[in-house]
């Protein structure tokens, strides 16, 4: 994928992040216009837009015979997530049914409601503060790993560091030791068949055309086995009383609204729901903060002080988080230039209008963070990167632009869980290493269930005692 490369950060002055490069004029109109995007697209979610694309707050399109709309104007925006007239299409569940299940990440209607609502308990803030142990552990593992490296590739560690991270929060499993066959599973899948294919795009349900879905059966299978086999055995052996809760724990106390249990079943795809959702998303925001913070070394030594200032150590719940105010703002910031999902759509279930244009049923609402999150008409210098933004804004959810997370009732529900896991290791990180690149070529974002590189770069890593002497 070419770049947009003559604003990278080599000096002084404002840092300016490489992206795809974008087409000076609209795609579409025509049955070859419609595979040349379905084309890029399975190569690359957002390299279908143009030039137009980062001013137009609405955009009607026609694709594969069925009417659109992009939508980027806030307003429509919150109107199209609150509204029961949309849906989430059922094919974008395509590539994670087999591992997700039936969970809350790919469940509808009633039946979303009611897992929604059984699973809030166990994401309140308190909750969460439990949880962190199991994020300072998998921090401390993965900063131990690259303490005798003076190059690395950070991508790689966050990708296991993360994996490792969410299967003690899980299950209190380590992927390295008792938890090593459900990292590689779960590697495998998420890494492989979970992103989108060609298929995927032409399909018009989430059963079409899932002939060549085998991988991703056989994986899923298999993973699913795993989870019912853990459930199993925490039921017939209850958890010790010396170790963090998790989050198998609170799901086998969890009870649906008439009181009873979660059936195993249920238990077993939320668990598959929160692996899906929660690993690699993470892993992609901790690689592409560290690139930025690469990028600009002297945002990287301020944050690096705040962190001295308050060990990772001395973290007992969520509240000692604020005292990372810049390291938060950092997470954000990458996060608006690198939404984990960057594109996400709805299907009208009847005739709808939206800011003035008409919706037919059927018909399909395109909403890109990653677009929104760069439009020129919504942000001040939008391809910036400038985490101060975000040092006024204590709750930057009331910033009608910004979507890292998706909006509406539908709003993410694990977003504490992810920024709290993302602020710990990080600082933990940091707190020990300073990093760099150890070349300066472009590195792309590639889009597909989440946001990646195009390429995987070594890091330089200096221990922090050796760089101050």
């Amino acid at each position: 994928m070419d770049a947009q490369v003559r604003d990278v950060k080599v000096g002084p002055g404002p840092l300016v992040p490489p992206v795809p490069k974008v087409h000076p004029r609209p795609l579409g109109g025509s049955p070859l216009d419609d595979l040349r995007i379905a084309w890029e697209m399975s190569r690359n979610l957002i390299g279908a837009w143009c030039e137009e694309d980062f001013d137009n707050l609405v955009t009607p399109y026609h694709f594969m015979g069925q009417p659109g709309l992009v939508v980027s104007d806030p307003a429509g925006v919150r109107q199209v997530l609150a509204s029961p007239n949309f849906r989430r299409p059922l094919k974008l569940g395509r590539p994670l049914k087999p591992l997700a299940g039936e969970g809350l990440l790919l469940s509808e209607g009633e039946t979303w409601k009611r897992q929604r609502k059984s699973l809030a308990p166990a994401f309140t803030p308190a909750a969460i503060g439990g949880l962190l142990p199991h994020f300072v552990a998998a921090g401390a593992s993965l900063t131990e790993g690259l303490a005798n490296q003076t190059k690395a590739n950070l991508s790689e560690a966050f990708h296991h560091g993360t994996l490792d991270a969410v299967l003690r929060a899980l299950f209190s499993r380590r992927a390295d030791r008792d938890g090593a066959v459900l990292a590689q599973i779960a590697r495998r899948y998420l890494e492989g068949p979970a992103h989108f294919r060609l298929l995927d795009f032409i399909g018009r349900g989430r059963d079409d055309l899932t002939f060549a879905d085998g991988d991703r059966r056989r994986l899923g299978g298999r993973w699913l086995a795993e989870v019912d086999a853990l459930i199993a055995q925490r039921r017939a052996a209850p958890a010790a009383d010396d170790r963090p809760g998790d989050l198998l724990d609170r799901l086998l106390t969890a009870r649906d609204e008439d009181g009873g249990p979660l059936p195993d079943q249920e238990i077993r795809d939320q668990c598959s729901s929160m692996l899906a959702a929660g690993f690699e998303t993470t892993s992609r925001l901790l690689f592409w903060a560290t690139y930025l913070l690469a990028r600009d070394p002297e945002t990287q030594d301020r944050v690096r002080a705040e962190i001295l200032a308050f060990p990772v150590e001395r973290v007992n719940g969520l509240d000692d988080l604020k005292a990372w105010p810049l390291l938060r703002s950092v997470l954000f910031e990458t996060l608006r230039l690198y939404p984990t999902a960057p594109t996400f759509g709805r299907q009208a279930l009847a005739d709808e209008t939206v800011l003035g244009h008409k919706v037919p049923a059927g018909a399909m609402v395109t909403i890109s963070p990653w677009l929104i999150h760069r439009h020129r008409k919504l942000w001040d210098a939008p391809a910036v990167f400038r985490p101060e933004r975000f040092l006024d804004q204590p709750h930057p959810w009331g910033i009608e632009a910004f979507l890292p997370f998706g909006g509406g009732p539908r709003v993410c529900i694990g977003a504490g869980f992810a920024l709290a896991e993302a602020q710990i290791i990080l600082a933990t990180v940091l707190a020990r290493l300073e990093i760099a690149l150890a070349d300066d070529r472009p590195v792309i974002p590639v889009a597909s269930i989440t946001l990646g590189p195009d390429r995987e770069p070594d890091f330089l890593l200096t221990p922090i005692v050796q760089a101050r002497a």
